[in-house]
Order: C-alpha cells, then structure tokens, then sequence
C-alpha cells in the first residue's frame, strides 16, 4: 500500500491497482501548490464530511478522464448525485466489500455542513483493509471512545492518519491517546498547519510521540510512503 499526502486532509492511497483520493482539498490550499489536480486520474474519491475544506475539488477531479466513484455519507452521496457524480452511500458501523478491498465506516466527532448550507449528515472516518493491510483514516475528529471499537471490529491496523492540528480537531496530545484506543503504534498525522489556528510544532509533536513509544509520520506535501 502507497500513501502520498497531498496536503490538509488529502490523501492518495494505491491499493490492490486501484487509486483511492481522500478528501481532496488541493486548489484552495495555498500549501499544496505542487499539486496539480488536473493530473488526478484515481478510481474512487472518498469523503468523511461536508466541510469545503475536505471535498472543495470533488467535481473537478471527477470530471477528470475517468470517472471515480464517489463515497461518503448518503446525504454527501445524494448532493453530488444532483451534479451527475456516481456515489455509493454508506453510514457509520457499515461496511462495503469493493475491488481494492472493504472498507468500514466508522465515527467522527465533528460538525458537517455542505458549502451551499445543505445538511451534510454525520461526519465519519473510514478503515481500509484487504486480506494484507488496514489502515483507518479518522477524518476530522475529537477524541473519542468509539476509537476501541476499531480493533475489536476491523482487522490489526498497520497504520493510522489522524488529526494532530488541534482548534477544530484532536491535538497531537489527543491523537497518541486515540492511538492507544486503536491499538496502532505507527501515526501519520494530518489536518495541522494549513490555516493559523491549526500550525504546530511539528518538531515537538515527533519527540512527544517518541517519548512515549509510538512513531508520528509528517510527510511534506507530494511525499509517499509504502506500507
């Protein structure tokens, strides 16, 4: 499995042959400018919540060569339904075998409004696996004790992304707590430095995480690593 981060909350993830784009917030991200969405040819476009800043180049990217289906909550499905974008609906506990693998949609603790003021349901995060590797994308979240359900429903993680950027999220603080919960010692984090109320030290939050035992990934925007 390949994971490149995109910048924010994006996230490109390679699995069983197939292109896998998390939240696509590319073209407004003054950070992300390296990346060039018109060059995004992927299979499916996954959403955890309605916010702008997590789905702002979801038509762009769709309208691209092929045609990726889109998934997310039913009432984020049924909005872009409306702008001709196929989607497969899912809500929180279940789970959807696809051709790169299942993948279980699981809580968040957020708010989640569409960029016109529709309601954007509830927000959620999401946990990818195939018969070799799992990797659970949180999405925008609080800390929460859902998160002990993860190992005890889905497959051993080998990875997990989560929000490190605190004010509108969990802070770094939070997330090696959440890691606890889910019973993951490999972190990448997410969500941090992309607007003023969410820079970090990153620095700092590295040596938190090392101090006590786990290992916290910042990849620069465009950067990969193998799973």
């Amino acid at each position: 499995m390949k994971i490149t981060f995109l910048g924010h909350a994006s996230l490109l993830i390679e699995l069983n042959n197939k292109k896998i784009l998390f939240d696509p917030f590319i073209s407004g991200n003054p950070l992300s400018t390296n990346i060039d969405i018109n060059n995004l040819i992927v299979d499916y476009i996954f959403v955890t919540h309605g916010h702008e800043d997590h789905l702002l180049d979801v038509e762009k990217i769709s309208n691209n060569s092929t045609k990726p289906l889109l998934v997310s909550n039913f009432e984020i499905v049924t909005w872009f339904e409306k702008k001709n974008i196929l989607g497969h609906p899912m809500n929180h506990g279940g789970k959807h075998l696809f051709d790169f693998g299942t993948a279980k949609y699981v809580n968040a603790i957020h708010s989640s409004v569409l960029p016109d003021g529709s309601y954007g349901g509830n927000p959620g995060g999401f946990v990818i696996y195939d018969e070799s590797k799992s990797i659970y994308i949180a999405g925008d979240t609080a800390l929460t004790k859902d998160m002990e359900l993860i190992p005890k429903t889905c497959p051993q993680l080998d990875i997990a992304v989560l929000p490190i950027g605190d004010n509108f999220t969990m802070g770094y603080e939070d997330a090696l707590i959440a890691s606890e919960f889910i019973d993951c010692n490999k972190i990448m984090g997410y969500h941090y430095d992309t607007f003023p109320p969410i820079k970090i030290d990153k620095q700092k939050a590295v040596e938190f995480f090392k101090k006590n035992g786990k290992e916290l990934i910042l990849l620069d925007i465009g950067e990969s690593i193998l799973v």
